[in-house]
């Protein structure tokens, strides 16, 4: 797609396009991650834990489906291959395999920071683009991990 088809600047939209692959390379390394919380949680919070990491590692793909087709709508292509997901996120890989399940929960935590950060940045990248649509996607996905980041924390009792 053409971005003045939209209404918008193909050159103010490169830097837009290049968070939001940014954003879309973390969103990846998130989503395994949380398969691997899921499927390797052990503990007495097993049946809460192995729930809600299934209600995020969800929530995470139907995030990186939406970014990819921005970036599509927006006139370029979204970043798909595993090795420049893990050359441009900030989010590293761990293994989850015998960790505590409270250690589960810091390793998300850890990662919903660092989305919300990269989102509070975009949102003033999408700003200066005069591009509301990703804008409005991104703050969606802001809020919906803020508000996972405050319901972990109690749960690890950390304010």
């Amino acid at each position: 797609m053409n971005p003045k088809a939209i209404s918008l600047e193909e050159k103010k939209l490169r830097p837009v396009v290049d968070h939001l692959n940014d954003l879309l390379a973390n969103y990846h390394v998130h989503y395994q991650k949380l398969r691997g919380c899921h499927w390797n949680v052990r503990g007495s919070h097993f049946f809460t834990l192995h729930a809600k990491f299934e209600e995020l590692y969800n929530n995470a793909i139907t995030t990186i489906d939406e970014l990819a087709e921005r970036i599509l709508t927006l006139g370029k292509s979204p970043l798909s291959r595993y090795q420049d997901y893990l050359e441009t996120a900030e989010i590293k890989e761990i293994d989850t395999i015998g960790m505590s399940d409270v250690d589960l929960v810091k390793a998300v935590v850890e990662d919903l920071e660092v989305l919300i950060a990269l989102q509070r940045d975009l949102l003033e990248i999408t700003d200066e683009a005069n591009d509301e649509g990703s804008n409005d996607m991104v703050n969606a996905f802001m809020q919906f991990n803020e508000k996972q980041n405050w319901m972990l924390r109690a749960f690890l009792n950390k304010q």
